[in-house]
């Protein structure tokens, strides 16, 4: 089993989106015992949020246009504070990309592991979505390769073909990939200067 290393939240800022509230006191009593430094606002975010380390959000009274991203695609780790676990509210939180959770009301406990829990969430999302977006992009190589392949089989077969898209990246000194790119940008093998084999 790996064992992951804690991080020290000493100095982090968190930003509290609930209505002046005890629910936000005690927030911000555990936060500072914590050793992150709090601030709270309603009903809208400031632009400094957007620097914040972490974000608290009321479940019960909040909405999209509260925020200053799209659903999902918060630049930090966000934590739902959910007083009414009702169906069409969670589903909201989880629409907003909630990382972790706090049922209301706030007591003496419970803040300090959802903030780990979100933030190993919110890292493990942006992962995830950076290895994604990194397959996509050999996906969309891998099928510029084969319509240059099929471009360069004009006359010959699809190995003969990269075999010399293969030559004419070594001549190219690129990566096939490369080389690919510019034979479908080309258009057309005719318009390839080619070597002879």
């Amino acid at each position: 089993m790996r064992r992951l290393r804690v991080p020290d939240l000493g100095g982090a800022q968190a930003v509290i989106l609930h209505r002046p509230h005890p629910t936000v006191q005690a927030l911000v009593r555990q936060l500072s015992a914590i050793g992150l430094q709090a601030e709270s606002h309603w009903p809208d975010l400031p632009s400094s949020a957007l620097g914040a380390d972490f974000i608290f959000f009321d479940v019960d009274m909040g909405h999209d246009e509260q925020f200053p991203w799209k659903p999902g695609q918060a630049p930090m780790p966000m934590i739902a504070l959910i007083g009414s676990e009702t169906p069409g509210r969670v589903e909201w939180a989880l629409g907003m990309g909630a990382d972790a959770q706090i049922l209301k009301p706030v007591g003496d406990s419970g803040v300090y592991s959802a903030l780990l829990i979100a933030r190993a969430g919110f890292e493990a999302r942006k992962a995830l979505a950076s290895e994604i977006d990194g397959l996509r992009a050999r996906l969309a190589e891998r099928q510029t390769v084969i319509r240059a392949v099929t471009i360069l089989s004009v006359g010959q077969d699809d190995e003969a073909a990269y075999a010399e898209l293969r030559r004419l990246a070594m001549s190219w000194r690129v990566t096939i990939e490369e080389a690919a790119a510019r034979v479908v940008a080309n258009g057309e093998a005719g318009r390839v200067r080619r070597r002879p084999s």
